[in-house]
């Protein structure tokens, strides 16, 4: 009896060790059904991280339970907690939605007429008739010069002025970081993100990270300044 009870907890230890074992899950990014490559594929429960490849393949080491993302900057983003059911099938299909193309913010000048005075009493309008030559030659009599109000206005008019904005850490963060990173992961009141992220923008490193683009390396940045945030609002609150 002993002997049996020794054996059965000797196969429950083995297969809980072997559930807890890193797996290599393989899967493939599609959109439409067309391969998505250098998708960022990040294991943010190992924090580790990998890209899809050409035909929108990729491979990653996951545990059950784990939280796997799936970013690209044209693409909505997507989350999945790995299932024991998804690494027995080690083949994972991830269907990404592109986002609507945001159109860039276009600054135009006004557009100055120039002022024309009124006839004085000594001023002489005469109207020129189109001389006649017995052939149409499709002008229409008495019609707009079109050419010459193009040609007045050619030289006043100026050109539009493009305003691009920089990106700054602010706005990376709020466009690649998910809505639930903050709440769940860093435990930020919504009231208060705004301010933990300027205190973010504040650091040297985030000037970096806007030019690195890594959500992995953001991610892990906003967690090491989020301790700093919390010791910051409680030692002000005490």
């Amino acid at each position: 009896m002993r002997v049996k009870l020794l054996t059965t907890i000797s196969i429950f230890t083995y297969q809980l060790s072997v559930s807890q074992t890193e797996k290599l899950l393989n899967g493939k990014v599609l959109a439409q059904n067309i391969p998505l490559n250098k998708v960022e594929v990040i294991n943010k429960t190992a924090r580790t991280s990998t890209r899809t490849n050409e035909l929108g393949e990729f491979s990653i080491l996951v545990r059950p339970q784990d939280s796997l993302l799936f970013y690209s900057k044209d693409y909505f983003f997507k989350r999945f907690k790995i299932s024991q059911e998804n690494i027995d099938q080690n083949n994972m299909v991830v269907n990404m939605i592109l986002k609507p193309e945001e159109l860039d913010e276009v600054l135009i000048t006004n557009i100055k007429f120039p002022k024309v005075g009124p006839a004085d009493e000594n001023s002489t309008v005469v109207p020129v008739g189109p001389i006649s030559t017995g052939v149409y030659n499709g002008t229409i009599a008495n019609g707009m010069d079109l050419v010459a109000i193009f040609n007045l206005f050619r030289g006043k008019r100026k050109k539009e002025q493009f305003k691009f904005k920089e990106l700054d850490f602010k706005k990376l963060a709020e466009a690649t970081v998910p809505l639930d990173f903050f709440t769940n992961d860093l435990k930020i009141k919504p009231e208060e993100k705004e301010l933990f992220l300027q205190f973010c923008d504040a650091d040297p490193q985030a000037k970096i990270l806007v030019q690195q683009k890594n959500l992995l390396y953001t991610m892990d940045f906003l967690h090491t300044k989020n301790k700093e945030f919390q010791k910051l609002n409680s030692g002000i609150k005490n």
